[in-house]
């Protein structure tokens, strides 16, 4: 379960990011988190992966008090959790298959297993095939689907995506917002920020929308 509580992000000298920010997903629930540029989507996610510290408030994750875990604690903590970007971040000079078993090997795993995880995960996105190709000569749709995969192969008990389709055609958005539905129907807790309101509309799921730092929950009036 993911919850924030009285949540406010700000930094020395600047505006507040986030306001009291209270959100609440339970365990294998998937919600969209949407909002204009600089809403405080981003901000949001990196609070949860500790990328940045909470300024005011409680942020719990499954029982974890995020806002106050050592430092120590915070590699073991991101372990259960996936992330996929809107620009892939994938090291070019890797093939495929190494950049999906850079966090298994990472993490300790032995050959045999990083083996049997990287294909399995390989072949949930549909890339079964091109696990000795390079980044460079997949196309935005491929490269997307490698950067999920190496977000779920470690199977992970939460799935964040920021803006995993803003470079997408239509289409390809479907399909890659299909395979996160995919997930989530699997036992995975999921939240994806999106501005593609189309996409929002089709998947009907709870939306947590976000104007200038202001949380606002399902089934409020956001006008």
């Amino acid at each position: 379960m993911i919850e924030f509580i009285n949540v406010t992000k700000h930094y020395p000298g600047r505006h507040h990011v986030l306001r009291e920010v209270n959100l609440r997903l339970r365990k294998g629930e998937m919600a969209l988190l949407t909002g204009p540029s600089g809403a405080g989507k981003s901000t949001l996610l990196k609070l949860l992966l500790r990328l940045e510290d909470v300024s005011h408030g409680t942020l719990m994750v499954n029982g974890i008090d995020v806002s106050t875990l050592r430092r120590r604690h915070i590699p073991a903590y991101r372990r259960r959790i996936g992330v996929v970007f809107q620009d892939h971040k994938l090291l070019m000079d890797r093939d495929v298959f190494s950049n999906v078993a850079l966090t298994l090997q990472v993490g300790g795993l032995s050959g045999r297993q990083v083996q049997s995880r990287v294909r399995a995960a390989l072949e949930k996105v549909g890339l079964g095939n091109r696990a000795q190709d390079f980044p460079a000569i997949l196309s935005g749709g491929e490269q997307q689907r490698v950067g999920i995969a190496r977000a779920i192969v470690h199977t992970p008990e939460i799935l964040l995506a920021d803006e995993p389709t803003g470079n997408l055609d239509q289409s390809l958005s479907t399909e890659i917002l299909d395979l996160f539905r995919d997930f989530h129907h699997h036992g995975t807790t999921v939240l994806v920020a999106t501005h593609d309101q189309s996409q929002v509309n089709r998947l009907g799921l709870p939306v947590f929308h976000l104007e200038q730092g202001h949380l606002h929950t399902p089934g409020e009036d956001n006008a």
